[in-house]
């Protein structure tokens, strides 16, 4: 039998950064990276007691692609972590984490900077430039932090049994990851302009919006924003998202009705700001 637990699944998330933050364990700012992702595809206001488990096999497919995508075994771990604690808070009667799978590779394998890198245009607000250019900053301090870890590390003992060692070129490579990631971001990208007449009329990337779900009654408020800077645990939803493509261009009173995993919702869309 499940606890009454938290309404959503973006609660429920929050509720699991809380905890391992408190217990220090694990990497908070790299599980809170993979469950925005998580939560942006099964839909924030989704409740993961109504989650099925094709949902979460068909997102482990998304995650690791064909199998060649980098890192997809680490970004698949953090969902399992997170789906075996809301299991054993009793928050779902079926332990979830069980349907997250990594694709094996077949083909010919794709390198991780073509992967990346798929000349398409993008757009962020200036605060998501600005945040982006922010973690960079931070991640290059940290890059310099683990090159120094590394040596002091491999200047103990034998490297074969070195775990300090072992760490630290996993995260080493993580960061190094991230940094890539940004960079192509944005040199890529095309900051919108900061004031827009139109903005409030119809939504559009950075459109503040208040919809109405039609079987609570229960209002939500989002930014949409592009998927470089979306951030559902912040309630920033992109553009391509269900929820995000079917509010784009439209105007305040319109209804619009996305697929989410408990069934098809329908939402009002309230105000735009």
């Amino acid at each position: 039998m499940t606890n009454e637990g938290p309404n959503t699944l973006l609660e429920t998330v929050s509720r699991y950064l809380e905890d391992i933050g408190s217990a220090k364990r694990g990497n908070p700012e790299e599980a809170k990276r993979e469950l925005q992702r998580f939560v942006q595809r099964l839909g924030p206001g989704s409740s993961l007691r109504n989650v099925q488990p094709s949902a979460i096999s068909e997102y482990s497919d998304t995650v690791t692609g064909n199998g060649t995508r980098p890192q997809a075994a680490e970004r698949l771990q953090e969902v399992r972590k997170f789906l075996t604690f809301a299991y054993k808070k009793n928050f779902i009667e079926t332990n979830l984490a069980h349907h997250v799978r990594v694709r094996r590779a077949r083909g010919v394998r794709q390198s991780g900077s073509a992967a990346a890198q798929e000349d398409q245009h993008i757009t962020l607000t200036a605060e998501g430039h600005d945040q982006l250019e922010s973690e960079l900053d931070g991640l290059k301090d940290k890059r310099g932090q683990l090159e120094i870890d590394i040596q002091r590390a491999r200047a103990d003992g034998d490297i074969r049994e070195n775990a300090p060692l072992e760490a630290a070129r996993e995260e080493s490579g993580r960061v190094i990851s991230r940094i890539r990631e940004i960079e192509s971001i944005l040199n890529n990208a095309e900051v919108m302009a900061a004031h827009d007449p139109t903005r409030s009329q119809i939504v559009k990337l950075g459109s503040i919006v208040v919809v109405r779900a039609k079987d609570t009654e229960r209002e939500s408020r989002y930014t949409v924003v592009s998927a470089s800077e979306a951030n559902p645990l912040e309630f920033k939803i992109s553009d391509s998202s269900p929820l995000g493509k079917e509010l784009m261009g439209r105007a305040a009173g319109y209804e619009v009705s996305v697929n989410a995993p408990r069934g098809m919702m329908t939402y009002t869309i309230v105000s735009i700001g």
